[in-house]
């Protein structure tokens, strides 16, 4: 594409130095090589601390295709190394991930903490597309195909929620033990859905124990975490800070200020 990008622009150059008339067709096609050079994805490695290696098909653009969900964020690589210190939290139970993205750490917790069922989720079609493929990538299938491979645990599921319009029933359905999210609390109007969402989870649980839940999330502006806290304590969800991890070097570059709160609904 980068050669062809190059061709065009001289040629739009030339044309325009000719002063004739401009060609429409010239823009519209370096227009269309354009989105698509912003929508290129890269491979990447990553290597979990139990020595389990993760690949995963991602955006070379922080925002991409309307959406900044095509990539890993720093929330979700403190989340995964906290699971997998904290691996009984997970093992063996029903995990519901809400806002995946392109699935690190839902892949990270499959692999090293043994769930029962993986529910991962998200409401973007091109996040949940990429979110598949890399879930293939990892060597893992989900719902009929894997029980036709009769494999046993995990059992992966990719469901799209949107939190606005998700009603009780579907939240029961899902049925999860424990629910985690990473990098959600960046906007105050997405605070007050997602809140609205965890009243419907604990309101719609039946007789069965509330899920454990746990937020992870980079603090970029203290106003918004200070706005998330006070929502919660509004909507009677109380909540605590988890104690730091270990450090076992595996986030040697990413940035120290983020934190993980476990909510109770």
């Amino acid at each position: 594409l980068f050669p062809l990008r190059c061709f065009l622009t001289e040629l739009i150059k030339k044309h325009e130095s000719t002063a004739a008339e401009p060609l429409d067709e010239l823009y519209d096609t370096l227009a269309d090589i354009l989105n698509e050079e912003e929508s290129t994805r890269c491979y990447k490695n990553y290597l979990l601390p139990t020595g389990e290696p993760v690949t995963l098909s991602e955006s070379v653009a922080i925002i991409s295709g309307g959406t900044t969900g095509l990539v890993t964020w720093d929330a979700a690589l403190h989340l995964a190394e906290w699971a997998i210190e904290n691996s009984a939290v997970f093992s063996n139970r029903t995990v519901l991930e809400l806002g995946s993205g392109i699935g690190f750490t839902g892949i990270a917790i499959c692999k090293t903490c043994k769930p029962k069922t993986y529910i991962f989720s998200d409401y973007h079609h091109c996040v949940l597309k990429q979110l598949t493929e890399n879930i293939c990538l990892n060597g893992f299938s989900q719902g009929q195909e894997a029980e036709a491979m009769n494999y046993q645990n995990p059992k992966l599921i990719v469901a799209e929620l949107d939190w606005g319009s998700v009603t009780e029933k579907q939240l029961l359905d899902l049925q999860p033990d424990v629910i985690i999210a990473a990098d959600v609390v960046y906007d105050p109007e997405i605070i007050l859905v997602l809140i609205g969402m965890l009243q419907k989870l604990s309101t719609s649980r039946a007789d069965r124990k509330p899920p454990e839940v746990y937020i992870a999330f980079t603090i970029r502006n203290p106003d918004t975490y200070h706005l998330f806290q006070a929502e919660l304590g509004r909507s009677g969800i109380r909540w605590q800070i988890t104690p730091a991890h270990s450090n076992t070097g595996f986030l040697c570059d990413v940035q120290p200020n983020v934190a993980i709160l476990q909510l109770f609904i």
